[in-house]
């Protein structure tokens, strides 16, 4: 006998939306790992902003996993806070030239590239997916 928990939480809708969210994640990853070593010669005996990608691609990697396993409201509510943050981290430096924060360098670059455009496109729609995921009902246990 298949309860309604488990049709529901593995119907076509919910699972594409798991796929949804943890693709925009791991394209995010990719392109942040494949970018970070060039970055990081502007610093390279310091944090620098390479590291900063590294970090960042692997926490989406993490959540991208969780996403795909779970697929709860704690994993989308993490990717969703993953998500957004490279995203406002890419938005924010391309239109805003900030000075060095602590330990963050400055990392203005106000030109937009096909791998920005990309990881950018890959985060908003990380974003989008891990709110619906957030917010999709869960069926009620049964007495």
């Amino acid at each position: 006998m298949t309860t309604r928990a488990a049709v529901e939480t593995g119907s076509p809708t919910v699972v594409a939306l798991r796929v949804v969210t943890a693709a925009g994640l791991v394209v995010d990853s990719v392109i942040h790992l494949y970018l970070a070593s060039g970055y990081q010669e502007a610093a390279p005996g310091g944090f620098g902003e390479g590291n900063l990608f590294r970090t960042q691609a692997v926490a989406a990697l993490i959540v991208a996993v969780l996403v795909l396993a779970r697929g709860s409201r704690a994993t989308y509510l993490a990717s969703a806070v993953v998500a957004a943050a490279a995203l406002a981290a890419v938005l924010l430096y391309r239109y805003l030239d900030l000075p060095p924060l602590g330990p963050l360098p400055s990392m203005y670059e106000p030109i937009w590239f096909p791998t920005k455009t990309a990881t950018a496109v890959a985060e908003a729609v990380a974003v989008a997916s891990s709110l619906v995921g957030l917010y999709w009902p869960r069926p009620q246990p049964t007495p």
